[in-house]
């Protein structure tokens, strides 16, 4: 008969090589869920995607592409991502005996070098030129021409303005090297680059490109 140690020490190790599968899956592919109507018509709340993070290693970014991301700290009320132990495994595992921080999903508008300007119930016009967008739910009621004019409130409905200093408020919107400019589908029901910003690459946590509930199929 086996002692208890000799049990325990299986126990242990099936649980460690387990987390260990866990930490390998998540490293290419996480599945996460819509929490909000920020994505309409596109995405609806409740549903199941998977997210393949291969390609955010890679920065290979494209206008159009929906990504999942963590917020910048501006938007979380100036918290950012927690260096503590469990913080970081639940970013690792996704498992929910791990605290887990919120992520944002949207869609990319602007990438590095582009000029963005939003004029309102026309649409979004990038480099001076309209975009096609079929998969916008309705025109946004706002306009956006300078950095100045980039505000709103945040998750924790306190008013923020990231870029209101006097040098660079009056200043054209245009992305930075590292960073992309994401809105939601549902353009005056989201909260998003119009608000706080620029989002820079290295919080982005993958590229959406499966649902898998309850309609399930790749995502283009």
């Amino acid at each position: 008969m086996k002692s208890f140690l000799a049990i325990l020490g299986g126990a242990i190790a099936s649980m460690l090589t387990t987390l260990a599968l866990i930490i390998t899956v998540r490293l290419f592919i996480e599945a996460r869920y819509i929490p909000s109507e920020s994505m309409l018509p596109t995405f609806k709340i409740g549903e199941r995607l998977l997210v393949e993070k291969v390609t955010s290693w890679k920065k290979p970014f494209n206008s159009g592409d929906v990504i999942i991301y963590y917020p910048p700290p501006i938007e979380m009320g100036g918290h950012d991502l927690s260096s503590e132990p469990f913080c970081v495994m639940g970013r690792l595992t996704g498992l929910p005996i791990f605290p887990n921080e919120p992520a944002f999903i949207k869609r990319i508008i602007g990438l590095p070098g582009d000029t963005i300007e939003i004029r309102s119930n026309i649409g979004v016009v990038v480099n001076g030129k309209l975009l096609e967008e079929n998969y916008v739910l309705e025109k946004a009621e706002y306009d956006l021409k300078r950095l100045g004019d980039i505000c709103g409130t945040n998750i924790y409905r306190q008013f923020i303005q990231p870029y209101s200093a006097l040098d660079v408020c009056e200043k054209p919107i245009v992305v930075p090297e590292g960073e992309l400019f994401v809105l939601g589908d549902n353009r005056n029901n989201s909260e998003d680059s119009h608000i706080y910003g620029f989002v820079k690459q290295d919080r982005v946590i993958g590229k959406v490109f499966m649902r898998v509930w309850p309609k399930p199929g790749v995502f283009d």
